[in-house]
């Protein structure tokens, strides 16, 4: 039986189910089957094959499971996020069951790269990453090399001007080490005693080793006691867990602490170790973690698997540095001092030689006319160079005195014209020729003719002042007064004009001087004096004078007073003056005059003087009764304590009223010398408390009983309390103060003292500037404050004594402080307790207790401002003081 079917292709391939498998083969192979089954069927294939389903079924039968496993893997490897999902599914199982070497090797230069690409894209991973792990080792690497630096300077300069220090500068130079270096070695003495190492996680003593003839108590006990500390300071302070103590001194003892992975090594040293020895200790525990790094993380108390770790530990205790006792180098001293002395003569004379040329020098720099511009001193010989003004003194006999060798001074001056005033005054004096009438001198800077000189000269002057002006002194002239007969005459007339100038009821309006005459116009009051006359004594020639004067009235109060005199006719008893340029009538007249008077007065008032007849007073009964009752009213209103409110007259009759302080004088009693009749006078007065200061003592006095060293004055109006006097006194002053302030009385208390205050300032103040410390996280002060609770306690008892003698009560506050470290409710709880610890401290030693006082501040009230972020808080604010009232 035929198949029916096309034959295959042998090129043709399939493209839906691409599995790369060579399906001509495959062909062959099943067509040779085929054969082998079936021979009539070989007719058929005559060199190609057919295709027949029977053998796609014998195809599915045979291969058609791994074509199909074939196919997903062609398709998974065509997609990649499929093959990576794949890969990542298989890839953690094949790493663990592959060598590790392969593993490196296959894995190195992938990672390489990917961490390579992942630090330059993004730096701060890498950082992040490394920081918690060098950052520590690094700052404490620092730490240590700034205190060996610290050490190395501090020890350099405690001993740089020393005998030692001197010594060891020579032992530098011989060896050639640094000063630095020699000091250390000399100065560091130290020994390493003991070495702890102790499991980081249990705190278990792995091993301890002793230096000869040390001393210690039980190891384990030491070692227990460091890791509690460590953990104390870790958990109090919220420290990280890689931090902890470093170094721990006490007296000449210091444990240094050097933490490894699974052990900590701590180093017991007597004596001022060097920095260096950081680097020591640490390398030992380095190699000890090296060797033992599988024995130390699994430590569990056993130390069979460390036998090895005390040799490594011996190295440490090993450590020491002793002073050397080598003889002091005297050959060497010997030989430096032969250097040193010539050396220092030959210093001290060039020193001296440069003092004295400097001395010649500051000479030249004061000597006006010389300015120094270059000087040098050179091979022993000094060279100088600058400006002399010819009439200034000779540099070479300003050598004279200052000790140096003028054979050995090379000077170069040039000349120039110094504008120093006493040098232009010279040559101004050698080209003006002034007459013996004119003198010429400097004043401030100034130069300053003075006297007479003709015209010529006073031109030539002016001319050598005007060139002067362009950057010399001042040359003033204004002092020389010209002597020609023109200037003599115009000088005259112009001492005549100043005259009339000033002669009251004389106005000059104009004057002038033409062609030799004289010309001058004005106004003049008829009472004043002659313009004519005012000439005779002035050398002007009354035949070259024109005047031409018009008459005024003028209001000087002179010509007003004689106007007035004239016009009113005074009475004897009256008298006219003028007083602050006001007319002033004074005496007694009748009404007539008066109303004359008033009259004139306003009058006058339109431009005049003032014309006052107030002093001039009336004669007539009624007039000089009206005035003993104003008389009797201004003596009432200038009483203190009294306030006239309403006074009248009508019918012949006084009435007054007003107010009356019952301690002020008494009204009628003030009648008597005043001339009013008391038959006539009707009062009524209402009593009230007068504010006056006066009065105010007085009831202050009565109310408060001050005692004897207090003194109430009355100063400026203001009642001033001065004196000494118990507390309790200076509060009810005060209180009195208060009131009296509200009323607008001042009662100044300021300087009132309580009584005996001055003997007790010295011992107040010794008391509240003494403090008593604390340790951190102490309610009880160590015994080192001892002796100053002691001091503190009789200082307590002396002054309770004294301010009980002063008749006052003492008390005294004791405030508890803390730090800013831990919370603030424990601070407070803690600066509270202080306070009664130290209270209890200061009862037992002999204080009353109903004197002392107790609160806690917390850290409200420090003595030092603390930074916040201070892990370690100030010991200064760790304290409890004391402050002293008086009662």
């Amino acid at each position: 039986m035929r198949s029916t079917v096309d034959p295959i292709n042998p090129s043709e391939r399939a493209a839906a189910n691409d599995t790369e498998i060579d399906r001509e083969a495959l062909a062959r192979l099943l067509v040779e089957i085929a054969r082998n089954v079936d021979p009539d069927h070989g007719a058929l294939f005559d060199g190609i094959p057919t295709a027949d389903h029977r053998m796609e079924t014998l195809r599915q039968l045979l291969v058609g499971r791994e074509i199909s496993e074939l196919s997903r893997v062609a398709h998974l490897l065509d997609e990649p996020e499929q093959l990576a999902a794949a890969v990542g599914s298989v890839l953690p199982d094949a790493a663990a069951r592959a060598s590790h070497a392969q593993l490196g090797e296959a894995f190195a230069p992938i990672v390489e790269r990917a961490a390579q690409r992942s630090i330059q894209k993004n730096p701060r991973t890498l950082t992040d990453i490394l920081y918690p792990v060098f950052l520590p080792a690094i700052r404490k690497s620092i730490g240590e090399k700034i205190d060996q630096t610290f050490q190395s300077l501090n020890e350099s300069l405690r001993h740089i001007f020393t005998w030692h220090g001197l010594k060891w500068r020579f032992e530098a130079c011989r060896t050639g080490a640094s000063f630095s270096e020699v000091v250390l070695n000399h100065s560091l003495v130290y020994r390493v005693e003991h070495v702890f190492l102790i499991n980081r996680s249990s705190g278990l003593l792995i091993a301890h080793v002793t230096a000869e003839n040390a001393t210690s108590e039980d190891p384990q006990l030491i070692s227990s006691m460091l890791s509690a500390i460590q953990d104390f300071v870790r958990d109090s302070f919220n420290e990280k867990e890689q931090s902890g103590l470093d170094t721990i001194r006490f007296g000449e003892l210091r444990l240094w602490s050097e933490v490894g992975p699974f052990a900590t090594l701590v180093s017991v040293i007597r004596g001022n170790p060097p920095e260096e020895l950081h680097e020591i200790i640490r390398d030992v525990l380095l190699r000890i973690h090296d060797e033992y790094s599988q024995a130390l993380e699994q430590f569990d108390g056993d130390s069979s698997q460390l036998a090895g770790v005390e040799t490594q530990l011996q190295t440490c205790v090993e450590l020491k540095h002793e002073e050397s006792n080598e003889g002091f180098p005297w050959l060497v001293v010997a030989a430096v001092l032969l250097v040193l002395i010539p050396t220092g003569i030959w210093f001290f004379l060039s020193w001296q030689s440069g003092q004295r040329w400097q001395t010649y020098l500051s000479r030249l720099e004061t000597q006006p006319g010389i300015i120094v511009a270059e000087q040098t001193a050179r091979d022993g010989q000094f060279y100088i160079a600058g400006l002399r003004d010819p009439l200034a003194a000779d540099p070479q006999s300003l050598l004279s005195g200052t000790q140096v060798d003028p054979a050995r001074v090379h000077a170069n001056w040039q000349f120039y014209q110094s504008l120093e005033p006493e040098f232009v005054l010279k040559r101004l004096t050698a080209s003006l020729a002034p007459p013996d009438s004119v003198r010429l001198s400097v004043v401030k800077d100034r130069i300053v003719a003075e006297g007479e000189a003709n015209a010529t000269w006073i031109s030539r002057a002016q001319a050598a002042a005007q060139q002067l002006s362009a950057g010399g002194p001042v040359f003033d002239i204004s002092r020389v007064r010209d002597v020609s007969p023109e200037a003599r005459a115009a000088e005259h007339w112009q001492a005549y004009v100043s005259r009339l100038g000033t002669q009251p009821g004389i106005i000059v309006a104009e004057q002038k001087i033409r062609d030799g005459q004289f010309y001058i116009a004005g106004l003049r009051d008829p009472l004043a004096a002659d313009p004519q006359s005012l000439l005779s004594g002035t050398q002007v020639d009354p035949g070259r004078v024109h005047s031409q004067w018009q008459f005024y009235q003028s209001l000087e109060p002179e010509f007003v007073l004689k106007r007035l005199t004239a016009s009113l006719y005074p009475l004897k008893s009256v008298r006219l003056s003028i007083v602050d340029n006001h007319i002033v009538a004074e005496g007694e007249a009748p009404d007539t005059w008066i109303d004359r008077a008033r009259a004139a007065a306003r009058l006058l008032s339109a431009g005049g003087p003032e014309f006052d007849i107030s002093k001039v007073r009336d004669v007539s009964p009624e007039a000089r009764e009206a005035e003993h009752w104003q008389y009797y009213v201004s003596r009432l209103e200038a009483q203190p304590g009294i306030i006239v409110a309403q006074q009248t007259e009508r019918g012949g009759q006084f009435y007054i009223s007003g107010l009356r302080d019952p301690l002020a004088a008494d009204p009628k009693a003030l009648l008597s010398g005043t001339q009013v009749d008391p038959a006539r006078v009707h009062s009524q007065w209402q009593f009230f408390q007068s504010l006056d200061p006066k009065f105010v003592v007085k009831r202050l006095t009565a109310s408060l009983s001050p005692p004897k060293s207090v003194q109430l004055s009355i100063i400026q109006g203001r009642i001033l309390v001065v004196g000494e006097a118990p507390a309790g006194w200076i509060s009810r002053a005060q209180a009195a103060a208060e009131q009296l302030s509200a009323d607008g009385v001042v009662l100044d208390v300021s300087q009132l003292r309580e009584l005996n205050l001055a003997e007790l300032n010295h011992l107040r103040e010794a008391i509240q500037t003494t403090d008593i410390f604390f340790s951190s996280g102490r309610v009880v002060p160590g015994p080192e404050q001892s002796p100053v609770l002691d001091r503190l306690a009789d200082q307590l008892k002396e002054f309770a004594e004294n301010a009980r003698k002063a008749g006052v009560t003492a008390r005294f506050m004791l405030t508890g402080h803390s730090d800013t470290t831990g919370r603030e409710t424990a601070n407070a709880s803690i600066s509270a307790a202080r306070a009664e610890t130290v209270r209890a401290l200061l009862n037992k030693r002999g204080v009353a207790p109903e004197l002392l006082l107790v609160r806690g501040a917390g850290t409200f009230e420090p003595a030092v401002p603390e930074n916040e972020n201070s892990r370690t808080g100030n010991s200064t604010n760790r304290r409890v003081s004391v402050t002293v009232n008086l009662e």
